[in-house]
């Protein structure tokens, strides 16, 4: 095969990639600025013949969910925030513990953490709605933080013990011989040297929380602790959809990790390809 026609098989592939992965969301935002009377003929036409924000208008100052709408933004900040912030604290110590530490059925806990990776969120949501119910956290965003905790803490664990096992030991064993102990040499060689990996490792986490829908739904009932995910879903009702809401909603819901994943992309890009290389 020539030259010229992997390059154009391969251009092909992305396109197709980019419209696969582009294309729900350039819908979602079509039907989030066209007029309802619009809706039903956009298969046909593509494009509204007029644009209007007004659902955006609605679903943040004028809707009858607007103040619910508001309040799960700043629950979903708030959860993913602090589910990220506590997943980096402990999945740092334990990743550099089965990186470093010698310790009895080490590989076979690594494989028990995989294996959590590998059940379906829902499948356990029964039994932390029981959990959190009897120790009076149900419908409170501690019990989200600490369900999401759960899920992504091994996910941490996993991907940063091979940052911190491509880490030389001669690093670390520099560092004793400095006078620094087991903490120090972590806090002051391991966890800098590793910051690219931390942090986008901590941006796919916070993503994953941002956009966790079943636990959330199980878990949470009121406006006080409801996350935007689960307020989109209410859009949905029993005999019709409104999705110009919908779609507006789902909009600004996804502005916030757009931003995240904008602002700090050289350090995520740098993350990866470290990975990469070193995993």
């Amino acid at each position: 095969m020539s030259k010229g026609l992997n390059r154009i098989l391969l251009y092909i592939g992305v396109i197709v990639v980019i419209c696969f992965t582009v294309a729900p969301l350039l819908w979602a935002f079509v039907v989030s600025v066209s007029p309802a009377t619009e809706l039903s003929t956009l298969a046909r036409q593509w494009l509204p013949r007029q644009m209007t924000f007004d659902n955006y208008v609605q679903v943040l100052s004028l809707s009858d969910n607007a103040d619910t709408f508001k309040n799960s933004l700043l629950n979903s900040f708030i959860v993913a925030g602090s589910t990220t912030f506590l997943a980096l604290i402990f999945g740092s110590f334990g990743a550099y513990a089965f990186a470093r530490l010698r310790f009895r059925f080490k590989d076979r806990l690594s494989v028990i953490f995989l294996f959590t990776q590998m059940v379906p969120s829902i499948a356990i949501a029964l039994p932390l709605y029981l959990i959190f119910k009897n120790i009076g956290l149900l419908d409170t965003k501690t019990s989200l933080t600490l369900a999401n905790l759960s899920f992504t803490l091994p996910f941490i664990i996993w991907m940063m013990r091979a940052f911190f096992g491509s880490i030389p030991k001669e690093l670390e064993e520099a560092a004793f011989i400095d006078g620094l102990g087991r903490f120090g040499a972590l806090f002051r060689i391991i966890l800098p040297i590793s910051a690219p990996g931390l942090f986008a490792i901590g941006v796919f986490a916070y993503l994953n929380t941002w956009n966790e829908f079943n636990t959330a739904l199980v878990l949470t009932g009121s406006d006080q602790s409801k996350t935007m995910p689960v307020v989109i879903n209410e859009f949905l009702g029993r005999f019709s959809v409104d999705y110009g809401l919908m779609a507006s909603s789902g909009i600004i819901g996804l502005l916030p990790p757009v931003l995240l994943a904008l602002v700090f992309q050289r350090y995520l890009v740098d993350g990866m390809t470290s990975g990469a290389v070193k995993g």
